[in-house]
Order: C-alpha cells, then structure tokens, then sequence
C-alpha cells in the first residue's frame, strides 16, 4: 500500500507496512512476483474500468429505451382518449345519411319538410362541433384513401379517374377519416 491509497497513515505507518513488505521478500517471494502481482491488479483494474463503462453504456442506453417508451405511451394514451369518440360518431353517421335521404324525397307538407330540414341542421351542427367534417368528393380526382368506387362509368366530359358521383358522403374526425365517401369515378371510353 501507499501513502495515497491510506490516507489517514502515519510515518510510522508506512515504515511498518515497507517493513512488512521487506520481510515477505526476504521470507522466500521472488522479487519477479511483486511486478507480476502489480501487472495483475493493473490488469484488473482494466477490465473493471472497461465493464464499468459498457454498464454505464448500457444503463444510458436502457434509460433512453425507458424515456421513448414513457413518450410513445404517454402519446398513445393521449390519442385514445381524443378519438375514443370515433366508434360512436360513425355509428351515428347512418342517422344522418337518413336525414339527408328523407330532405330529398319530394312532400307536400312544407311544414314536415322544414321540420326534417331543421333536424338535419341541427345535427349536423352538432356533429361539426364534435370535430366531424365531411369529405367533399364529387369533380374532385378520385383517391382511394378518402373514396370507394362503387362503379366506373364511361364519361368523356371529365377527366379520367374524376368523381362524378357521390353516392354516400365521407366525412373525417379531427382530420382522419371516419368514413370513406362511396363514389362513382369517370373513365375514358376503352379504358
């Protein structure tokens, strides 16, 4: 031992243990086994250093894999409770396309006729609020993610895989699409 490595010895200390060490050479230790001992711990201390670092490495590693899942959870979370209404609204969605089916049917009674027409206002509204929106489709091109095509209908008026109809109105909530909108797309004669 050292001076260093005992911090709180005293002279006297240090002469016993020099003492001591001088004893255990002369009591049959090679003087070549002090060196190799030393070559040993250094070597220890080497590997030891080594796999303190690649422990440290691994837990800032682990730490980062724990924070991005705490991030991903947390933001899985957030969205599920933002659009846990998705599944109630679309299911509310065959409501309104009644109301916007029994606007079209000719009556002679005004009065029924602006009582259906305030309805569907009103639920639309409503529906609106909650963050449903509906898609605008019809002379827009055709894009599979927002539309299905019922039927491809020969028009040569319009542009090739244009929306000439639409059939049943899409609509989105918070921006993702609730529902695809069912329509009929233009195609060019021997296409």
């Amino acid at each position: 031992m050292s001076e260093q490595e005992v911090p709180n010895a005293t002279t006297e200390d240090v002469a016993s243990l020099s003492e001591e060490a001088q004893s255990a050479l002369g009591a049959g230790e090679a003087p070549s086994a002090a060196p190799s001992e030393a070559e040993a711990l250094a070597a220890e201390r080497d590997r030891l250093a080594q796999e303190k670092a690649e422990l440290q490495d691994r837990l800032l590693r682990l730490a980062a894999e724990f924070d991005n899942f705490r991030k991903r959870s947390e933001r899985e979370r957030l969205e599920a409770i933002e659009y846990a209404a998705a599944g109630a609204l679309a299911s509310l969605l065959p409501v309104l396309d009644d109301l916007e089916r029994a606007l079209k049917t000719p009556t002679t009674d005004a009065d029924y006729a602006r009582g259906v027409e305030l309805i569907h206002q009103r639920f639309s509204d409503s529906l609106r609020k909650l963050g449903v929106e509906p898609l605008e489709a019809q002379g827009k091109p055709f894009d599979p993610a927002l539309h299905h095509a019922i039927e491809r209908v020969e028009d040569p008026a319009v542009e090739q895989d244009t929306v000439v109809a639409e059939l049943q109105r899409g609509y989105t909530y918070k921006g993702r699409l609730l529902r695809e909108a069912l329509v009929r797309v233009a195609v060019k004669s021997g296409s």
